[in-house]
């Protein structure tokens, strides 16, 4: 098994979490402005992406574009890895690829300290990604603990690059925010973003 195969319930069911499912969770998250640079990036690749239609090219096009940007209104605090092999627990299917993860450390050659798992919507679908990233927050928060990072939750955001819905696991809570959020929602995406990396959401 890995992360791709688990659905919401396989991965409650495996790792003994409990749903908490609210609207709004995250809406006290401080609004970022994205540059003049990322907003222009947008304006043009946007269209582009929709028209291609896939998911490989919103990703690229959209997705990688605002994680650039978080990395530099942090001033390089953070890092991001896209693709990255992400084995933690093979024998509980926290194996596989994670399409994004962002970590609390600035080294960019390895992966530290997971903080927020980016999850591509399949078929521009988000609620079919839900069971891949629970999994994949889940072996973050292993990650951490065998790592001895002290990080008291982990996040996860499941896009595809227009829509972004957020979630969050502290202990055995898993908390999904039932709101969603459109990328014309820019400064919206990024505060929440950074919230995360902050530990404030």
């Amino acid at each position: 098994m890995a992360y791709s195969n688990f659905t919401l319930d396989t991965a409650l069911e495996a790792f003994k979490l409990k749903e908490v499912g609210a609207a709004g969770i995250f809406a006290d998250s401080e609004p970022v402005a994205p540059s003049e640079l990322l907003t222009a990036v947008l304006a043009r690749n946007i269209p582009l992406a929709f028209a291609v239609g896939t998911e490989k090219a919103k990703s690229e096009l959209i997705v990688a574009n605002v994680l650039v940007e978080l990395r530099e209104q942090l001033e390089h605090r953070i890092s991001f890895f896209s693709g990255i092999d992400f084995n933690v627990d093979p024998e509980e299917g926290l194996t596989g690829v994670c399409d994004f993860v962002v970590s609390l450390s600035p080294g960019q050659f390895s992966l530290k300290a997971p903080i927020i798992i980016l999850v591509k919507a399949k078929k521009d679908d988000l609620l079919v990604g839900l069971g891949q990233c629970v999994a994949e927050m889940v072996a973050a928060q292993r990650f951490n603990a065998e790592q001895g990072n002290d990080l008291p939750r982990v996040y996860g955001t499941i896009t595809s690059g227009i829509d972004w819905l957020f979630l969050k696991l502290e202990g055995k809570q898993l908390y999904i925010d039932m709101n969603a959020y459109q990328i014309a929602q820019c400064d919206a995406i990024l505060g929440i973003l950074t919230s995360m990396v902050e530990q404030k959401a």
